[in-house]
């Protein structure tokens, strides 16, 4: 399997957005857990309107014009998978991924860390675009529109 910085692989994002296993290395994770304080006015939902994931798959939030909507991913280091079904202002523009956990205890251990990921399924711009497009009030969200809509 081909070892990418973050920088690569979104530059070239295109055209291996088919690609399964590839693997990025050095992607910046932070985490964040339930709680107006961490999550915002929604505690407990994703962007989506969902739950958030704890599961065998976990919720992880992004900036979609990066990492789409419905991207699901592996940390190499960890073997825990998650699924992109959240945003954050923090995250547009960086190529920063924002890790659900269960607790505050398990969010503060993880902290900040660079880790390599595994795509398991890149997702869907244009799924991002179609939800992110009626939300367009906010900067960050305008930002991942143009993004978006300068890859289409």
């Amino acid at each position: 399997m081909m070892i990418l910085t973050v920088a690569s692989a979104l530059a070239g994002r295109s055209s291996v957005t088919d690609q399964f296993g590839q693997r990025i290395s050095n992607v910046r994770t932070t985490a964040y857990t339930y709680g107006v304080a961490e999550n915002g006015a929604y505690p407990t939902s994703n962007a989506v309107g969902g739950r958030l994931k704890t599961g065998n798959v976990k919720s992880a939030a992004a900036d979609w014009s990066r990492w789409p909507l419905g991207t699901r991913f592996r940390i190499v280091e960890t073997s825990q998978e998650y699924v992109v079904d959240d945003y954050g202002s923090a995250m547009v523009g960086t190529g920063t991924i924002d890790l659900f956990k269960a607790s505050s205890r398990e969010m503060d251990r993880w902290g900040v860390r660079h880790v390599t990921i595994e795509i398991i399924e890149w997702g869907s711009p244009e799924k991002s675009l179609e939800i992110l497009s009626s939300r367009k009030k906010y900067r960050y969200i305008r930002d991942m529109v143009d993004d978006l809509q300068a890859q289409a």
